[in-house]
């Protein structure tokens, strides 16, 4: 089988259209290289451009903000933390992301797996020495499996999106913020302040995310007994916060380790977003280094 991913060197590039260095990429520190448009020819993460998934996108949004409500996520963890569903490795997992497309990302629609091998390689290039951050890019996304019927085949916009708290109120910089009015916690005094049922510094570990793919494999990671460090489960579970990481809402409920955490997630996202290309890869030529990493990190099977 063969993906695509932002590294020559690992493959063959396609035929394109040559772009002046200056007016199609900008370097960002580490060498990483970014580019300005997406596949679709826009700027990432623009959700008013004019594409042809941008009717689509921004209906998953209304749905989504709707319907993750405290009462709802607060089901969901306790359903699928129970981790009783399916047992088998991880690249296994990676494996089965091959039918999967993210409706909700404005910026791809290719199969998940070629994303994460997109996104690993190209920190792999940067960071050669830190190889849990390498198998993080790879793993970051598996929770995308709740999409499939062996995962319950769960809808669109209770797995994929990007991710914020629920049980306060909602930041105005979280995409398309105004249809969280239908949300029933908007209006709900106990779930709308600042803080709502938080407090102060007490640590993003202790506040309820929306319900999604980044929650369930956090989950899984951390019930699994992952030697991965914390700031590979911080990434796993946050990546979609972008109201976070790209806003800087919701800072008054971090503690001083999510402090230290959130310096990787930024590197991390980098990565995540931009890798998104059309540069060819082997994947059998890299997979024994992943699996190599998973037999470090990881148990042989786990429970999901």
């Amino acid at each position: 089988m063969t993906i695509l991913v932002e590294q020559p060197e690992f493959g063959v590039e396609e035929e394109e259209t040559k772009v002046p260095a200056d007016e199609k990429e900008l370097v960002l520190d580490g060498g990483f290289v970014v580019p300005q448009i997406n596949s679709f020819g826009q700027t990432f993460r623009d959700y008013d451009a004019e594409s042809q998934r941008r009717e689509g996108v921004e209906s998953f949004y209304r749905t989504n903000h709707i319907n993750q409500t405290y009462g709802f996520v607060k089901k969901m963890r306790e359903e699928y933390g129970k981790l009783d569903r399916v047992e088998m490795s991880i690249w296994e997992c990676c494996e089965l992301l091959n039918e999967v497309v993210d409706e909700s990302d404005p910026d791809l629609d290719e199969p998940q797996i070629e994303h994460l091998l997109q996104t690993a390689e190209a920190i792999r290039k940067d960071y050669p020495n830190e190889d849990w951050l390498h198998l993080t890019g790879l793993i970051h996304d598996l929770g995308k499996v709740l999409l499939l019927p062996s995962f319950g085949e769960l809808p669109q916009w209770a797995v994929v999106g990007d991710t914020f708290p629920v049980g306060c109120s909602f930041d105005e910089s979280v995409v398309h913020h105004k249809y969280f009015k239908e949300n029933p916690d908007y209006s709900n005094p106990a779930y709308n302040t600042k803080y709502g049922v938080y407090s102060e510094g007490c640590g993003l570990n202790n506040v309820m995310m929306s319900w999604g793919h980044d929650d369930y494999m956090y989950l899984v990671a951390k019930e699994n007994k992952t030697t991965l460090p914390s700031a590979a489960l911080f990434i796993i579970r946050y990546h979609s916060f972008y109201a976070l990481h790209r806003s800087e809402a919701y800072k008054h409920l971090m503690n001083e380790e999510d402090v230290e955490n959130l310096k990787w997630l930024q590197i991390f996202n980098k990565y995540d977003l931009y890798s998104k290309s059309k540069v060819r890869i082997d994947v059998e030529k890299v997979k024994p280094y992943y699996l190599s990493l998973i037999e470090k990190y990881f148990p042989s099977k786990l429970k999901w």
